[in-house]
């Protein structure tokens, strides 16, 4: 099934690239990809469980899904995740 979420802070490329490489990773979540003019991340999965562990890392990485709390920390950490994504696209 393809899970699409609507997410916080994404803001470019940068962005899109950590999301998209720390959410391969994940057993069970193939087919990542990001649109940043809509703040959607969207992947294959086959359990329910893939998506709340994807969801679960894209708040640790500072992109929590519209409707959870984005705390200053949260903002903090997408931040980083962003120049880190930007540094691994070079």
């Amino acid at each position: 099934m393809t899970t699409t979420l609507e997410i916080q802070n994404l803001k470019c490329g940068g962005c899109a690239h950590t999301i998209i490489t720390k959410l391969n990773d994940l057993d069970g979540v193939q087919n990542v990809s990001v649109d940043t003019e809509t703040n959607t991340v969207s992947f294959e999965n086959k359990l329910a469980n893939e998506v709340e562990t994807a969801t679960n890392l894209l708040s640790k990485l500072g992109y929590p899904v519209i409707g959870d709390a984005n705390s200053i920390g949260k903002k903090a950490k997408s931040f980083v995740s962003c120049a880190v994504g930007r540094l691994g696209k070079s």
